[in-house]
Parts: C-alpha cells; structure tokens; sequence
C-alpha cells in the first residue's frame, strides 16, 4: 500500500483513546478465507461501503465487504458524530463558477436529502445511536462574523427550504449557550449521534440482509481480468463489480486511479468525563445542541446525554505519537479558553483520524474511469456522516446499472481531479495552515 501519511497515523495509535470503542463493539466478523465470488466486493466498512452493502444486500446482490480492521475502525468510528448538511468545502461562489447555479441549488437539496437518508435508515433498522440536537448551531466568534447572520439565514432558506433561528449575544446565556460568542444560528436539519454506533447498526442490518462482512482482510492487490480479482493475506476474491470506499484511508496504489485524487487531513477530539449539573451551570453551558464556529481551524463540539461534552478541532499536518500528544495539548487549550470553569475538568478520551479532501472540495461517488465495473466514493470534507451514506445508496444502484434512486447530484458525478506534488501533496496544507496560525484562526 501507498499510503502518504506515516504509518502511525493508520495504526491503533491515534485511536487509543477514543471514546466511542467504550460504548460498542463490533462483532466477530471473520477474516476473508480461500477462494471467494461475490457479485460485488466492497473495500472498506465505513459508513460508504456499508451503506452500499446494506442497499446491495436488500437488493438480493451478492456482496462481500473487505475491512482492513473492524466496520467503523477509521473515521466513520471516531467522529464528532454530526449527522448534518455538508460533504463539500466549496463555497457557494467556486460551486457555481465550476458547477452553475442550478447544479449548485441541486447539491443544497442533496444534502438535505442525505440527512433524510440516515435518519430513515437509522428509524427502519432500529439502530440505537444516541440521537439528540435539532438541527445544527453555528456560533460566531466575532462580531463581525455575527453580523453576517440574516444574510446567511435567507440564505439558507432559499437552499434549504427550512427557516433558521437567530439568537443575538444577549440571548445566549438563556438558551444555555454562555461562551466567548456573539451570536447563534440554527439550521433545522441534522442531529448528533454515536458515529460508531450508527456504523455498526449499518454493518448489523447488512449482514441480517444477507452481506458478508470480512475484517481484518486488508485488501492488498487488484486486477481487473474480466471481473475483478482481489487478493488479501488469506483470501483471492474474484467479483463481477467493484466498490472502493475507503476514503482518508485510501491507498494510491488501491487502485492506481486513486493516486493524489484525495488528500487525507487529520481531525482531532476530546471528550470529557460525565459532568455535575452544578459544573454545566457553572459555565452556564446546558444546551444539547450541536454547535461550530467557522473559523480556519474549526472547532465542533456537543454536551451529550450523558453529561460528557466532546470537542473537535481540525488541523494536524503530522503523524507520531509525539506529535499526537502536542495536538491534544493544542485542542485542551482551546477548550480552556472556550470554558473556562471547566478547566480542572478531566478529558480521559482523545484521539485523531483522517479526513479527505478533494481539489475541487466536492466529494464524488461514481465510475473509476477506464475501469468498466468498478466504483468509488470518498472525500466528504469532514462532514460524512450523512453524505458517506447517501453515497453509499447511490454506489450501490450505480453497482447494480441501476439509475439512482436518491438524488445524484451533477457536482457528485465530476471525477477528482489529481492534487499536485502527488506523494508530497501533504506539503501544500502547510503554507494555509501556517497562515491561519498567525491569524489565531
């Protein structure tokens, strides 16, 4: 495998500390074995390649997932856990630029509809994923950034078709959100939730629809000679199609069209102990609301039903365990300047995974050109929770030479094109990132 992060950064080290393994655990999915056939192989059990196992299963397709590790062991199992609008980084101006203004309105409808998608799979497969939050908050760090509020509610109304709330600084305090903010603006679309939960209720209902989930079978080489022929440690799969869901923990090798088409980035979160209700009102910070701010480097961050409160940050260029220590101090440091009476407040839980970005900053679910069969979907830009499994559906039906059920936007159908400076890609975040450092953004 190619991978151009050091291997730490694809070992159990970053994750050592994730909350969300203390609350589920996947089952003994055994390791790929002897020769295999399958109608359709799917690589990676994240929310994608489960969410197309599951529609391929209920289709009466005979599918195979092949998990390096377990189902939700990458970024699909150590999220922040936002079931919202998103999925793309473009702004509306660069989308309607490369896209038009009519493709750019049906991608603002997508993702509403990628949220419907997961609630509904999620209520039909009884899946308990600890769901709270109506809707998403975005809370402004400046006065500036709050006087852009009615513009971007109207805004959002118009994409949406939903009507935002606005609670000005005064208000904050009484809605539970007492903070260094300005102002707070909620869509009503979304919710919070267990990420790893809702992978392993997706992996659950696959495997009852009849897919067979393989983990710790890493998929090390493909040939198309026909069909497909796979191999891993122990198995060669031979499949009529193919899908490749493995998103930030892609390989450029897996296959070779893979290569620069994504760039991995890390994320990072801590998650407290369970909190008194005399600490939330200390810092006067009650509301179960999922809440952002928008800064360069974006903090995300919820008070869950138990009381924890879970904070994330992007950013994060290197990989050790060095380096994973310093980032945990940043984001600690971050958190004490955000609430301050929670200072002497334990964080047990922290940890880091792998994002994906694409040059365009629109994610893609679609044919792997000049390989006739095969489909790939990756690059949701921190956001994959709800777009990973609408991709998911429409990979599926794609695998099947079915036109898509779900909405399957223009700006979803544009190949990624390759990042420059291929295995050295990475280096192109360290100017931007230095940047918005100095900015104390």
């Amino acid at each position: 495998m190619r991978r151009i992060f050091p291997a730490h950064a694809y070992g159990e080290g970053p994750r050592a500390r994730c909350f969300w393994p203390t609350t589920a655990a996947p089952p003994d999915h055994p390791r790929a074995e002897g020769d295999i056939t399958c109608d359709v192989a799917v690589i990676g059990a994240g929310f994608t390649g489960l969410s197309a196992a599951l529609h391929l299963a209920e289709a009466g397709e005979g599918v195979r997932v092949f998990e390096a590790e377990t189902p939700g062991w990458g970024a699909s199992g150590r999220n922040g856990g936002f079931c919202c609008l998103g999925g793309a980084a473009a702004s509306d101006g660069m989308l309607r630029r490369l896209h038009g203004e009519e493709a750019r309105r049906d991608w603002r409808r997508t993702e509403v509809e990628a949220v419907h998608l997961a609630r509904d799979l999620i209520a039909r497969h009884a899946i308990a994923a600890d769901i709270h939050s109506e809707g998403e908050t975005l809370l402004a760090h400046t006065p500036k950034a709050a006087a852009t509020f009615p513009e971007r509610a109207a805004r959002i109304a118009a994409d949406y078709g939903v009507t935002p709330g606005i609670i000005p600084a005064e208000g904050l305090a009484g809605a539970g959100m007492r903070g260094p903010f300005h102002a707070a603006l909620t869509t009503p679309v979304g919710f919070a939730l267990n990420p790893l939960k809702y992978a392993l209720g997706l992996a659950r209902a696959a495997v009852g629809a009849g897919a067979r989930i393989h983990a710790h079978s890493p998929v090390t080489a493909i040939r198309q000679v026909g069909g497909f022929r796979l191999t891993t440690p122990e198995a060669q799969v031979t499949a009529r199609r193919l899908i490749v869901a493995t998103n930030g923990y892609s390989s450029d090798d897996l296959p070779g069209w893979m290569r620069a088409r994504y760039l991995p980035t890390q994320s990072n979160v801590i998650v407290t102990r369970p909190m008194t209700e005399s600490e939330l009102a200390a810092q006067g910070w009650t509301t179960r609301q999922m809440c952002y701010d928008d800064r360069f480097f974006l903090h995300y961050f919820r008070l869950m039903p138990d009381n924890r409160m879970l904070f994330g940050m992007r950013g994060g260029l290197f990989s050790s365990a060095r380096f994973d220590d310093r980032m945990q101090r940043t984001i600690r440091a971050h958190f004490d300047a955000m609430f301050p009476a929670w200072r002497d407040v334990e964080t047990p839980h922290g940890w880091n995974g792998l994002l994906s970005l694409a040059p365009d900053l629109t994610p893609y679910a679609g044919p792997i050109p000049d390989m006739p069969g095969a489909f790939a979907g990756l690059s949701y830009h921190g956001n994959g929770v709800a777009m990973a499994s609408h991709a998911g559906a429409i990979l599926a039906d794609l695998a099947m030479d079915r036109v898509p059920r779900h909405r399957y936007p223009e700006i979803m159908k544009k190949p990624p094109r390759r990042w420059p400076l291929g295995r050295f890609r990475r280096v192109m975040m360290w100017p931007p990132y230095a940047l918005a450092l100095m900015r104390g953004e």
